[in-house]
């Protein structure tokens, strides 16, 4: 009997949808004692978001700055498991607080202390240098990152922020104006994923883990956008100049955040069309780039 730990944290149910989807394998199976942990924090952020939380929670996502959790049940923390399925949301292109934190947390150390760790994301659809953040987490916690799985809502980028914006200030996932896609990760997406799990469990059965991920790449579990990558990496730059300005200057912290949403939406509106221009000219001279980097950020 081998035991699996499901981790996730989940505002609006999504991210819990994906982890129960990828673990009916596991669930499945007669071999498999299977625990679900969610990750409560001991003052809940808002959802639906309302503008000013939204904002609020900048600078402390980017900086990967903790908050305080609840505790792991002492089950949880006693039980030496097999394998852990990390499930995590991308806030402003870092994992998100709760996530953060948890990673941060004592009981992090304890629980995946020289554990094998598949993580699997549910983001808008830039999860790239969350997920190299994520890296460094889990090395300061002993853990081995043996699988990565990232599902995305696969609409366009700039439709996707409408959507989804509507989705966190509405609470409502629905068809925006009656026209506009569905926001977030499809379902049809979700209810497929648990192919991924059918791909994991037959790697832990078999305990060939280091062999993981080329099967859930081949599977379809992490698709890379050169374009993405390059909005990812370049904004990743700029948000940890607002970031430390704004979480510097608390005094003035309001008043910076009006100014960030600003810069935000003529970045999101017009920088970014500009820069996917730019791409689609010099996409011929960066192919060896773009292979070499596709290649890295599938693996683990």
């Amino acid at each position: 009997m081998k035991n699996v730990l499901v981790i996730y944290y989940s505002q609006s149910g999504q991210l819990e949808s994906i982890a129960r989807n990828i673990a009916k394998p596991f669930l499945n199976s007669e071999e498999i004692n299977l625990t679900f942990h969610e990750i409560q924090l001991e003052k809940p952020f808002p959802f639906p978001w309302n503008k000013e939380s939204f904002f609020d929670a900048f600078p402390e996502s980017f900086l990967q700055i903790p908050t305080a959790l609840k505790p792991v049940p002492e089950e949880i923390l006693n039980t030496k498991f097999d394998l852990v399925l990390f499930h995590y949301q991308v806030w402003y292109l870092s994992p998100s607080i709760p996530i953060n934190s948890f990673l941060k947390s004592d009981d992090a150390k304890k629980i995946l202390n020289n554990t094998p760790v598949i993580t699997i994301s549910g983001s808008r659809n830039m999860w790239i240098m969350a997920q190299e953040k994520i890296k460094v987490l889990l090395r300061k916690v002993n853990a081995n990152l043996v699988g990565n799985v990232a599902m995305v809502d696969r609409v366009g980028n700039l439709i996707s922020v409408i959507t989804i914006v509507e989705w966190m200030f509405s609470g409502v996932k629905k068809k925006y104006l009656g026209i506009f896609p569905l926001p977030g990760v499809s379902e049809k997406d979700i209810q497929e994923s648990s192919q991924f799990g059918e791909i994991m469990l037959d790697s832990l059965q078999k305990d060939n883990l280091t062999q993981l991920q080329p099967k859930l790449v081949e599977a379809g579990a992490v698709k890379i956008s050169s374009y993405l990558v390059t909005v990812d990496k370049t904004a990743n730059k700029i948000f940890n100049k607002w970031s430390n300005i704004i979480y510097k200057n608390q005094k003035n912290r309001k008043q910076l955040l009006k100014v960030f949403n600003v810069y935000l939406f003529l970045a999101i509106w017009l920088i970014s069309p500009i820069v996917y221009i730019l791409h689609l000219i010099t996409y011929p001279l960066k192919l060896k780039t773009i292979k070499k980097e596709t290649q890295y950020y599938q693996g683990v």
